[in-house]
């Protein structure tokens, strides 16, 4: 039996990805968003959910994996607490509810250098997410930690603009262990996510997404 997906994020560069490798592979999936999702495959549904109201009150469906794609940045959250609401609590709170509802294998985009002891704000959160998910007991833990991401965004991130003109400059000069900070598509990342892994934690850099196609 194929499994079912909870999207989470399915609004963002690498959910928005996901969503449609799951529709073309008629893999069943209910994306959770805040708003209507444009252009939705007929074969996905969505649920609609205010992430700031009690969690409580929202009917999850069966599902067998989660997948956290959520994320922000310091600026659109407006102050690093909102940043924390959404990347690392919203991101708790789902992965909880799912888990009572049967769901066994959760993926995670993080990020290169994620660490719950970083002196980087981002990094610290992004490692204090992976910390919490590891000691929740789920059977497969997918973690990504891609450097920067390829690809176009609904919103405008003007660093991450910069960074995508600059990366086939900057890329070829990664070579060795720097490899896994070369630039990658979202769209190679989510392709992977819907491939099947080996129970357990599995952690996937660049070259472990790259070498898999």
């Amino acid at each position: 039996m194929k499994d079912k997906y909870l999207v989470l994020g399915s609004t963002g560069l690498v959910g928005n990805r996901l969503i449609q490798h799951l529709s073309g592979n008629n893999l069943e999936a209910i994306a959770l968003t805040r708003r209507k999702i444009k252009n939705l495959p007929n074969n996905i549904n969505e649920l609609i959910i205010d992430f700031n109201s009690s969690l409580k009150e929202v009917s999850f469906p069966e599902c067998d994996h989660l997948c956290v794609c959520m994320g922000t940045t310091i600026k659109n959250a407006g102050s690093r607490e909102g940043f924390k609401k959404v990347d690392l609590d919203y991101c708790i709170d789902i992965a909880q509810r799912a888990q009572k509802i049967g769901v066994s294998q959760i993926s995670i985009i993080s990020s290169i250098g994620a660490d719950d002891q970083s002196r980087n704000f981002y990094l610290r959160i992004k490692g204090m997410l992976i910390k919490k998910i590891l000691t929740m007991g789920f059977d497969t833990v997918n973690i990504y930690l891609p450097g920067l991401l390829i690809g176009k965004r609904n919103e405008k991130r003007f660093l991450e603009s910069i960074g995508q003109k600059i990366a086939p400059i900057i890329d070829p000069l990664l070579v060795g262990k720097m490899k896994k900070y070369r630039s990658i598509k979202a769209d190679s990342i989510a392709a992977h996510m819907i491939r099947p892994k080996t129970k357990g934690v599995n952690y996937f850099y660049y070259e472990d997404i790259m070498n898999e196609k």
